[in-house]
């Protein structure tokens, strides 16, 4: 028996819609990530992207457990000397929530050339409303 392995021809991607209204971050994230690598087909091969598009709503309202939203902090860094910056994750959410959930995703993608490739299959939008109603996203709960 041959083990079966995806070509990119061959891979059919599917449009998916995930509302992060009330949801915690890290699950959202992770599920995301997934559906991204195309970890959730039986087809899936490691050194081919056969993941799906995914489009997440609602990224202004994603949950935080613990302390996180006062003691987690990005950093920022111009390339100039004391060019570094911190910004809190309320910070983040009130200038661009949606930075987080792909922050989030990017950090759960492996380090490589086909994972900057699969990044841009992710659409992340602050507030309820999308512009992809004509790829038809199928609703997946968290």
């Amino acid at each position: 028996m041959k083990t079966f392995l995806a070509k990119k021809e061959t891979v059919q991607p599917k449009w998916h819609l995930i509302d992060a209204e009330g949801e915690v971050l890290g699950r959202v994230a992770v599920k995301a990530a997934n559906l991204i690598r195309g970890r959730h087909k039986a087809s899936y091969t490691p050194s081919v992207d056969t993941g799906d598009f995914v489009v997440i709503i609602n990224a202004e309202k994603i949950v935080l457990t613990g302390k996180k939203e006062e003691q987690n902090k990005f950093m920022f860094f111009s390339g100039f000397v004391g060019g570094e910056s911190y910004k809190t994750m309320q910070q983040m959410r009130d200038q661009n929530p949606a930075f987080i959930l792909e922050h989030a995703v990017k950090g759960m993608l492996p380090k490589n050339r086909i994972a900057r490739q699969m990044l841009t299959k992710l659409r992340v939008f602050a507030g309820p409303t999308h512009n992809h109603e004509a790829q038809n996203p199928v609703k997946i709960s968290v």
